[in-house]
């Protein structure tokens, strides 16, 4: 099974940048976007042999996820069920006979680090519903985590020590997260691969420099380990400040 994950930073320009386009090439069984940046009714955009499901902000033009998908799932939860959470659009979880899959686009910290402390919260209450999901099945989960992990998933990690994005406080949150029992599967296969990012400025010819994080993720829980056969990460592929990046599992 294949599985792709893309923060398009907003479908609609992305949809005139090539999505389309990449989306048919890499003949997913499961494509998970994230900031979306519309509501429903704003975009029409479906793919043949394709079922999709969306889940808007309130806020328009902000956050935002949807899940394209070739087999119907047998339940799907938009949310955590917590209302600070819910209202911007931020995880769609899609369960399936034998394991659930969830998309998840976590909150910026910003700049001045102003929502670090509703991050925090955020970051416990999305680990206890994957544990709690866990119980049932096992789970993958994608998106855009806004995290540089380690110092390798950054190209300056002196320089932004203090920044949304890799403040210690962050980054402890994705070990907790991982030593309760899940796999970053990008680094399992590939625990020394340097130069590896996922997003890049807009600025300073960030992209072309490859001066850039890796912040965008497949997880997935601990007992799917040997079923791991591939994760990619497709830096060639434009459209949005981030990249595509991929799965692939035997499940």
């Amino acid at each position: 099974m294949k599985l792709v994950s893309w923060n398009v930073n907003g479908i609609r320009a992305c949809v005139n940048k090539g999505f389309s386009d990449f989306f048919q090439e890499i003949n997913a069984d499961i494509f998970c976007i994230q900031e979306t940046k519309c509501q429903k009714g704003q975009i029409e955009l479906e793919f043949d042999g394709y079922k999709s499901y969306w889940n808007s902000a309130e806020k328009k033009g902000y956050s935002g996820t949807a899940i394209f998908v070739k087999k119907v799932p047998i339940n799907v939860i938009y949310g955590i069920g917590k209302d600070e959470h819910d209202n911007e659009g931020r995880v769609i979880t899609l369960e399936y006979d034998n394991f659930y899959i969830v998309n998840i686009y976590t909150p910026n910290s910003k700049r001045e680090l102003e929502r670090l402390d509703y991050r925090q919260v955020w970051e416990d209450e999305i680990r206890e519903y994957l544990l709690q999901l866990k119980k049932n099945k096992p789970v993958i989960m994608c998106g855009d985590l806004n995290v540089a992990h380690k110092e390798i998933d950054l190209k300056n990690p002196k320089t932004n020590r203090r920044n949304a994005g890799f403040t210690d406080e962050e980054r402890k949150k994705m070990t907790e997260l991982l030593e309760s029992g899940f796999i970053d599967t990008y680094r399992y296969l590939y625990p020394d691969k340097e130069n590896a990012y996922t997003w890049w400025s807009y600025m300073g010819k960030a992209r072309e420099k490859n001066v850039g994080w890796r912040i965008d993720y497949f997880i997935v829980s601990n007992n799917l380990k040997d079923k791991i056969k591939e994760a990619k990460i497709y830096a060639e592929i434009m459209g949005s400040d981030h990249c595509p990046v991929s799965l692939e599992i035997n499940i």
